[in-house]
This record gives structure tokens, sequence and C-alpha cells, in this order.
């Protein structure tokens, strides 16, 4: 790990990719490892050293071509290129090492880890591929007992394929790749690496007899995250007008590559195309790491599991009643105390919680890492601060927040939280959410800040002398209203600082916010959600009853999960077609769909499993195949193919 993995657990960004082929040779019986690094940046790189870790160390006279040992201690190696080398964008370093111990047995005796050092001493993240040997370019027949099968998720457009009687090595890309497309590639190798860590990578960079060539092309007229992939015996081209639609391009190669493998009737294609861009726009899925604290190394693999669906949005929950888990430069309280349970504590234990104190918080470094990670990913970070509800952690670290005089317990939210919306009668309310506004600005290069805005409770800030005040001054007649008039209060603050609020469907309750670039996240009652429609609002449809994938999948006393939604079976969440509810003049307003994981419950990796996959997946294809397109027996057979956390 470097130091930044270290700190955040997330990926490091990598401008070099290193791979490694083991090598017979007649003068050594343990053979030869050849490398092959690639500079995938924008520069040219020269007088560097590379470090890499294998098992196979070399023990003896390295026997070095176009390479210099420098150090060698355990399997930690060092080298250097010889005086002169440059690599180029898009570039090859190629060298060799002998004398290692023992002829390799798996594919994991390879490169284990490799960071390169530049002239500057500022080192930099390297990914590496799969061990190679020439065997792995041999292929094998592939006798299918029925119909050809081609695993892909989700299922694209239009898919004209003629499967191939055997099976290629590894897809690589073919001379005159630029470093750009190399990159991409190099993306999704360390993609699938880090979700399936068992098996073959689909892709290499080095290329060896029986591999297929894959080559790219700019096609305009595919739409920003579009692609089409044409089959042609050994080689591949993949067409896409963005980086969007390369990265999933390549991610449907490597699902169909790794279906292929798997045997059975799944095949890789001889000939043939697939043309595919999605059906909407926002495809996301949220996670709240209020109630339950998310290390940073878990979310970017959640992020993963997002890149390889094809969603596109991942909806931050940040804050809640349990806690508040976004450093804010400006007020430490929020975390320093908002995100800290325990007996003794300001907030006492939740769910999950027992005798010794819970605490995490995300800091900037953490976010700015995530962020990062996303946007290789093609994904969207759009961060959550729900208020004015749900507010009990942050009231709790900021007491000067409560209005003295309000009577304790004079309202309670639906969870039994009493007394925790902000109060907008408060004028610290305002300089904290000033500074929050601020920090996710900085932090979140979204267009969408989302600010909640729901289950404010039943009479909520009506025995505040402050509040009833306010009212009164600004002629409001109920909490509603004053709901509406805190939420439009913050969305001047995000207007003027060029960002538009998104907010689950109450915030359109009475007179709402002003629709023009607001967008509502509809959990409740897909009537809602015409209604908003119909009232100008831009909508993301999250049904609960189908979407909310902490449901327990099955009535039944022994059935895990949340129950206030009923049940939702994994055929149930893939049949639900959201497009239903939604009269056809007002689908315009509808920018795409939404899964949501509430944690409450949710109390180790194998209950997320269980109940976000394979049904996440179902929404994704959801979001992404047109509904004359799905089919419900393929997507269950396909289900096996799903990523987990």
């Amino acid at each position: 790990m470097t130091d930044q993995q270290q700190a955040t657990g997330v990926p490091d960004e990598a401008r070099f990719h290193l791979d490694c082929l083991w090598q017979p040779t007649e003068s050594d019986p343990a053979g030869r490892l050849v490398f092959e690094l690639s500079n995938m940046g924008t520069e040219p790189v020269e007088g560097f050293r590379l470090a890499f870790t294998t098992l196979r160390f070399v023990e003896r006279d390295p026997a070095a071509d176009n390479v210099r040992l420098i150090d060698r201690r355990g399997y930690f190696h060092e080298v250097a290129p010889p005086e002169g080398v440059q690599i180029a964008p898009g570039g090859v370093w190629r060298f060799s090492l002998g004398g290692i111990t023992g002829v390799p047995q798996h594919r994991g005796e390879g490169i284990v880890s490799a960071y390169l050092t530049p002239v500057d001493g500022n080192r930099q993240a390297v990914t590496v591929g799969d061990l190679r040997r020439q065997a792995s370019g041999e292929t094998r027949a592939t006798v299918a007992a029925g119909p050809a099968r081609y695993a892909l998720t989700p299922w694209p457009v239009e898919a004209e394929l003629t499967p191939s009687d055997r099976l290629s090595g590894y897809i690589v890309p073919a001379d005159g790749t630029t470093a750009e497309e190399l990159s991409t590639v190099s993306t999704v190798t360390a993609l699938f690496r880090r979700l399936f860590p068992l098996e073959p990578a689909p892709f290499s960079l080095m290329a060896l007899p029986g591999d297929r060539l894959v080559r790219f092309a700019s096609g305009a007229g595919l739409g920003r995250e579009g692609y089409r992939l044409d089959f042609q015996d050994d080689e591949i081209l993949v067409t896409a007008a963005s980086a969007a639609g390369r990265q999933y391009a390549l991610t449907a190669l490597g699902q169909l590559l790794r279906g292929a493998r798997a045997g059975g009737d799944f095949r890789f294609p001889a000939r043939g195309h697939i043309l595919d861009r999605p059906r909407f726009a926002w495809r996301g899925c949220h996670l709240d790491t209020a109630r339950r604290f998310f290390l940073t190394g878990d979310i970017a693999r959640f992020l993963d599991s997002l890149a390889y669906l094809r969603l596109n949005v991942f909806h931050w929950h940040l804050t809640d009643d349990e806690a508040w888990r976004l450093e804010i430069r400006g007020f430490p309280e929020l975390t320093a105390v908002g995100a800290y349970r325990g007996p003794e504590a300001a907030l006492p234990p939740q769910l999950g919680d027992g005798l010794h104190p819970s605490s995490g918080s995300y800091s900037h470094a953490d976010v700015r890492a995530l962020v990062a990670h996303a946007a290789r990913l093609a994904i969207e970070i759009v961060p959550e601060i729900d208020i004015p509800g749900h507010s009990t952690a942050a009231l709790a670290a900021l007491p000067a927040l409560v209005d003295p005089d309000e009577a304790a317990g004079s309202y309670a939210s639906v969870q039994g939280f009493a007394n925790n919306a902000l109060n907008p009668a408060v004028e610290l309310t305002w300089t904290m959410l000033e500074a929050v506004f601020d920090d996710l600005i900085e932090l979140f290069p979204s267009a969408y800040l989302h600010v909640g805005g729901d289950e404010v409770a039943e009479g909520a800030w009506l025995s505040s002398p402050l509040t009833v005040r306010l009212m009164k001054d600004l002629g409001l007649d109920d909490a509603e209203a004053l709901q509406s008039h805190f939420m439009r209060r913050v969305q001047a603050r995000l207007t003027r600082r060029g960002r538009q609020l998104a907010g689950w469907n109450e915030v359109g309750n009475g007179v709402g916010v002003e629709p023009e670039g607001t967008l509502l996240t509809v959990w409740q009652k897909a009537a809602i959600g015409a209604g908003l429609a119909q009232r100008g609002y831009d909508i993301v449809m999250a049904p609960a009853e189908a979407y909310y994938l902490d449901i327990a999948h099955a009535d039944g006393w022994d059935e895990i999960g949340m129950s206030w939604a009923g049940a939702t079976s994994l055929e149930a969440t893939y049949a639900y077609e959201v497009g239903d509810d939604i009269p056809s003049d007002l689908l315009p307003r509808l920018k795409g769909i939404q899964a949501c994981i509430w944690t409450e419950l949710i109390d180790s990796r194998a209950h997320f499993n269980h109940l976000v996959f394979p049904r996440l997946a179902a929404v994704a294809e959801a979001g992404w195949t047109l509904p004359a397109r799905k089919d419900w027996s393929r997507f269950r057979e396909l289900s096996a193919f799903c990523p987990t956390l």
C-alpha cells in the first residue's frame, strides 16, 4: 500500500502499468521474468527507479537485460533502466531478469505490488497485471450444451453475436493505442482484480499468441456513455465518444470473457456487434454511513461494484440523528461529538452499539481520495447532509443550536428522536450551514448537493418561542410552511455557490422550493413522483417497495432485513417498472432511478451482501436496459456473476 492507501484505504490513481511474463530458457531451468512497464500518462519519463515485489525473487546473478538491479531484499526489488532510456506517453520499457527462485507454479506468483520513483522523488502508483506465460495463450474448445449465452449485466440495447468455439487468453490493446486508452484498460483491469482477486484478469498490456487484440475509435453519435463493440475473429473494435463510454465498453468485454472462462453455455463472441447506451442519465445507489460507519476502503470497494454494474451516481448519506460523519473545519465539534456514541457520550448507543463506544468520521483527505476514485470509475458522488430534521447529532454537538426556551420532548420523529430539527430562528443554524456548504463545495464537484428534507416531525418547532415569533413575522401558519421557507433559504445559499439543490420528495411539500434546477428523490408513493413532475420538478425514482435494499427479501420469521415497506424479492425488484407510474407527457422529468441502502440493521459484511446483491444488479439493469430488452430468466442466471462487498 502507498501512504495514501494506508491512510484512506482507497486505491491510488496510476500513470504506470507493469506486466510480467515468465519465460523458460535453455540456460536456466528456472527461466526468466520479462517485464513491460507502460506509461499511461501525458508526459515522458526518464531517470526513474522501479520498485516491485515478487515471490520469485532474484537470488543470484540476474543476467539482466536492458535493466540495472539496484537493490534486492527479500521479495523487494528496485531496478532502473539504462542511461538515456525514456518512456514516451503510450510507450513501453521492456526488460528481463534471470536467476529467479524456481519456476512459477501459479498465476499469483508474479508481481504483487509496484511503485515508480521519478527523479523528483515523488513516488507514483503502478498497477500490475497477471503473471503471463506462453501457455496462457493456448486455446481450448468450448462445447456448449445448449444455445450460446453471454455474461452481460446490464443487458445492452442490441447484441447480434456469433459465439466463438475457443477461449482466448487475454484481451490486449493493439499497437498504436494511446496513453489515454491504455489508462482506461489499466483502470478496468485493476477494477476486475479488486473485485475478483481469485480470477484471472480479462486484460493485459502484454500481447501473447492466442490473445485478442482490441482497437479504439471515436464515435460522437453514440452519446457520452454509449459504446459499440465490433467482433471480428481475433480483433475487437471499441467505439465510444468519451472515457466513460470506453470504460463501459471494456467492462462489458471483461464480463463477457469472465463468463466464457466460467464455462458451461457462456461464450465469448467470435463475430458480430454490441450497440449500447443507458436508458437513464441518473443510475444511482444511496448508502447510509450515519447509522453504521463504513471504512473508506469498504466504500471504495462498493464504488467498484457500482462501476461494474455501470451505475454512475453514489448518493452518500453523511449525517442523520445517529451521527454526523463529515469533518467541517469551522465546527470540529460536529465530528468530535456528533460522530461518537456510547453509554457516557452526548449521543447514546443506537442499534448495534453496546457497552463499548462507537465512532467514525470522514476527513477531507478521505473524501478527496474517494471522490477521485469515483471519478476514475465514471461515478459522481452526491453528498447528503440531512436537514432540517434528522439532526440530533448536530444538535448534541452544538447545543447553542437549540432554543433554550423550547420545551424538551415537545415533538418526536417517527424514529423516536425528540426535538431533532434544526431551528431556522437560531442564527447559529445559518452560520453552521454556511460553513457546511463551503466545505461541501470544496470537496465535491457534483452539480447537486442533497440536503435531505425528509420526515420532519409533525409539530416541529411550534414549542420554540423564537420560531413562533419568526413565523408570525413571516406570516407562516404551520410547520410545513416553515420547512418550505427553510429549504428556500438553503436553496438560495446553494445557488450563490453555483450548485443545485437535491432532496427527498418532502422538499416539495407545501409551496416547496423553486422547481427550476431542483432534483427530488422520490421514495414514497409513485403518485407523489408524478405530482412533483407535474409541478415542474425533475425526479429520480427510489421506491421503497422495490428499490430499498435494506428491506427483507421475503416474509418469514427467519428473514433478515427491515419490514416497514413489506418484503421485496429479487424478482420483484427486477420486475418493477418506474415508467408505469409516470404519465408519458411527464417522462422527460424522470431523470433516472436509484437504490437506497439504509443501515439500521446491517451489522456485518455478510448481512450487507445478502441484502444488497444481486438486487443491486436488478436496479442497475432497470436504469440501463430498455424494458423491452429485459428478461428475468436470463438475469436470474447471470446474477451469480454479481460482485459483492
